[in-house]
């Protein structure tokens, strides 16, 4: 990490995948595996700041997630509520400001409640912006940002004679404070996207591994940013060496 060409990625973005299949390796229910996924977050974050990371967005819960089992989908709301509250003190303590995307609306609002309450809590915190995306999927955030631009008085008549352009649909999504991801890491062997951050990812780079996301841990991680300081990211453009 102190070498002349060490270039930390800004944004990392992970889908943290596995959890269920970790669980039925040992026999347990899927919900045991959720349960245990909390530390690989923890490993995570903390690695994120040690390497100088600004931005960490975690796929934690899926609009098509909502089709699971009742119990599932319960087991992990409720999850979600005692990690916030357990695990506030420790974002404050490490400068870490808490940040969250996705339609919070369809979100019960005991959660609610307590996701607006972290974001006024940690709102002054610099260090590294943690983002949760939550009963999020990137078709429903690009066509939300559609129909809030085409309804909008104001814009409708600013738009009427000119196209609408990247700038004004960036704004309109839930990701508008947040820099492209640079890298992406999924977990659990699968090679694909799960209607994550498509927009926001059109050149991020992509880092695969088979290991489980309760697995997990800081070195591995540290591994997937070593992989990332190899690529020569061309953005279309000719190769640089």
């Amino acid at each position: 990490m102190e070498s002349k060409n060490y270039n930390p990625p800004k944004h990392v973005a992970v889908i943290m995948d596995g959890n269920g299949r970790w669980a039925k390796k040992r026999g347990n229910q899927r919900v045991f595996g959720h349960k245990n996924a909390i530390q690989a977050v923890r490993q995570v974050v903390e690695g994120s700041r040690e390497y100088g990371i600004k931005y960490l967005t975690l796929y934690t819960f899926s609009k098509e997630n909502w089709s699971r089992p009742k119990y599932e989908v319960n087991s992990l709301m409720y999850l979600l509520v005692k990690t916030l509250q357990t695990e506030i003190d420790e974002l404050l303590k490490n400068d870490i400001r808490f940040n969250v995307i996705g339609d919070l609306d369809s979100l019960s609002k005991e959660s609610q409640k307590l996701l607006y309450q972290s974001l006024d809590k940690t709102a002054h915190c610099k260090s590294l912006v943690l983002t949760l995306a939550l009963s999020y999927s990137s078709k429903w955030d690009i066509l939300q940002a559609i129909n809030t631009i085409i309804q909008s008085d104001e814009l409708i008549q600013q738009y009427r004679k000119f196209p609408i352009d990247e700038n004004l649909f960036l704004r309109h999504l839930t990701t508008a404070d947040l820099p492209s991801p640079e890298l992406l890491i999924r977990t659990g062997g699968e090679l694909r996207l799960s209607n994550f951050l498509l927009w926001e990812m059109a050149y991020t780079e992509f880092y695969f591994t088979s290991v489980l996301w309760p697995d997990f841990n800081k070195k591995l991680f540290f591994e997937a940013l070593e992989s990332f300081q190899k690529r020569d990211r061309r953005f279309g453009k000719v190769e640089t060496h």
